[in-house]
C-alpha cells in the first residue's frame, strides 16, 4: 500500500492537490482514500459532504473521510475515566459526562495520526492519501510519536516494570487497585499505539508530498522544510508546483506575473535537482467538484500520483560507516538536504546526540560502537552532515 502524506505552507493549495492525486490514483483502477481533518475545504473540493464514521464515495474507486478531533477525544477521555474509575472514587472526585467534553489543543494530531494508522493496518486500500496540517506542523507530527516514545522510556524504563509482580499483591493488602499499576498499564497501551504509528510513517510505501505556489520565497521556505523532514528521516517524493499561469500572454500584468512564476519554478527545479518537481496549472477559478479536479490531471497533474518511493526508503538513513583501518575514526552520516550550517546544531548528552536543524531538532540514541567514542568533529557537505567519532582507549576493545 502506498501512503502519500500531502503538506506544503499554508493556502498553497494542499487540501486540493491532496484530493486530486487520490482521484488520479482511483483513475489509474487503485482503491484509493483521502484522509483529512479539515470541516468545509474538503467538501468543497469534492464537492460532496464528507462522513466522519466512514469513507464516503467520492467518485469510481476513491473515497474520502474526515477525521472528527473532538469525537475521538471524547471516546479516549471516556475510556480513561472508566478505567481510573476506582482512583477517582478514592479521590472523591465527579466523572465527567461526553456532552460535557469539548476536545482540547493537540487533539487533532492524535486523531489524525490514529487514523493513519488504522487504514495502513487495513486491507480496503492499495493508496492512502493524507491532507495534512501545514509544513512545519507536519514535521513536528511525523516527529511526535518516537518522541513521545522516548519520554516513556525515560519516565517508566522498562526495566522498572520487572517489579510489577508484586503490585496485585499490595493492591489486595491495600484494598484497593493500585495507581502505578493504572500507569504502566496506560502506558503499554501508549507504547502499543506509538509503535504501530511508527510503523506506518516508516513504511517503504510512505512519503511526503509538498505542495506549493511559485513565488519568490518558495524555495528558501521548502528548503527549511526539506531538511526538517529530513532529519526526523521523511522522505519527500515530489514537489507540486500549483496554480502556474500559461506563458506568452499578450497582457503585460499577466506575462509578468507569468515570468515571476517561472523564476520561481527555475528555482525550485535548482533546489529539488534530485526530486521530481510537477507542475499544476491555473484553471482561472478554484477547483470544486470532480470535473474541476478532473480538469488539473488533465492538464499535467496526472502524473503525481505516480512517484514511486525512491531507493532507501524504509531503511534507518543514517549511517555508520567503519573508517578505522584509514582515518582512525568511525562515521555517522546524517542526509540533510536543505540544511544550512547556520542554524546547525550537534549536541551529545551522553548515549544521546542532539541535532538541530533551524527550528526542527532530534534526540537519537547512538549505535552501541559509537557509545565507546568521543565526537571528534562534523562537517555538512553536498547534504549529508558527517559527524565523526573517534574511539575512547579506556572503553574501546583493545586489539590483540
Amino acid at each position: 500500500m502506498r501512503t502519500v502524506l500531502v503538506t506544503g505552507p499554508g493556502g498553497a493549495g494542499r487540501t486540493t492537490l491532496a484530493a486530486a492525486t487520490a482521484l488520479a490514483g482511483a483513475r489509474r483502477g487503485a482503491r484509493a482514500l483521502l484522509l483529512t481533518t479539515e470541516s468545509s475545504a474538503p467538501e468543497t473540493v469534492l464537492g460532496v459532504p464528507l462522513g466522519a464514521d466512514a469513507p464516503t464515495p467520492i467518485a469510481p474507486g476513491l473515497h474520502a473521510r474526515r477525521i472528527d478531533p473532538g469525537d475521538r477525544f471524547r471516546q479516549e477521555f471516556l475510556a480513561f475515566q472508566e478505567r481510573a474509575g476506582a482512583a477517582l472514587d478514592l479521590l472523591g472526585a465527579a466523572p465527567l459526562d461526553e456532552d460535557e467534553l469539548t476536545e482540547l489543543p493537540g487533539c487533532e494530531d492524535f486523531a489524525l495520526l490514529h487514523a493513519l494508522r488504522a487504514e495502513h493496518a487495513s486491507d480496503d486500500w492499495d493508496l492512502v492519501v493524507v491532507d495534512m496540517p501545514s509544513a512545519a506542523e507536519t514535521v513536528r507530527l511525523l516527529a511526535l510519536p518516537a518522541q513521545v516514545r522516548r519520554y516513556l522510556r525515560r519516565l517508566l524504563p522498562p526495566e522498572r516494570q520487572a517489579a510489577r509482580a508484586l503490585r496485585p499483591v499490595l493492591a489486595q493488602l491495600a484494598g484497593v487497585p493500585m495507581p502505578a499499576q493504572k500507569l504502566y498499564d496506560a502506558a503499554e497501551r501508549w507504547e502499543t499505539e506509538l509503535a504501530a504509528v511508527q510503523r506506518a510513517i516508516d513504511d517503504p510505501g510512505t512519503s511526503v508530498r509538498l505542495v506549493t505556489d511559485a513565488g519568490p520565497v518558495a524555495a528558501a521556505t521548502l528548503r527549511g522544510i526539506r531538511a526538517g523532514l529530513a532529519l526526523h528521516g521523511r522522505r519527500t517524493d515530489g514537489v507540486v508546483v500549483n496554480r502556474l499561469l500559461p506563458t506568452g500572454s499578450a497582457d503585460p500584468f499577466l506575462a509578468a506575473l507569468s515570468g515571476s512564476q517561472q523564476s520561481a519554478l527555475k528555482a525550485l527545479r535548482e533546489e529539488f535537482g534530485d526530486v521530481p518537481v510537477h507542475e499544476v496549472p491555473h484553471l482561472g477559478r478554484d477547483p470544486q467538484g470532480v470535473g474541476a479536479l478532473d480538469e488539473l490531471l488533465d492538464g499535467g497533474a496526472g502524473e503525481i500520483a505516480g512517484s514511486a518511493p525512491g531507493e532507501g526508503s524504509g531503511r534507518d538513513p543514517w549511517t555508520v560507516e567503519d573508517r578505522l583501518a584509514t582515518d582512525g575514526i568511525l562515521l555517522w552520516r546524517v542526509p540533510l538536504p536543505g540544511a544550512e550550517r547556520r542554524g546547525l546544531g550537534l549536541v551529545r548528552r551522553g548515549d544521546e546526540i542532539v541535532v538541530t536543524v533551524g527550528r526542527f531538532r532530534r534526540i537519537r540514541t547512538l549505535p552501541s560502537a559509537l557509545r565507546r567514542c568521543t565526537v571528534s568533529g562534523a562537517g555538512l557537505r553536498d547534504g549529508v552532515l558527517d559527524i565523526r567519532f573517534t574511539p575512547d582507549p579506556g572503553l574501546w576493545p583493545k586489539s590483540d
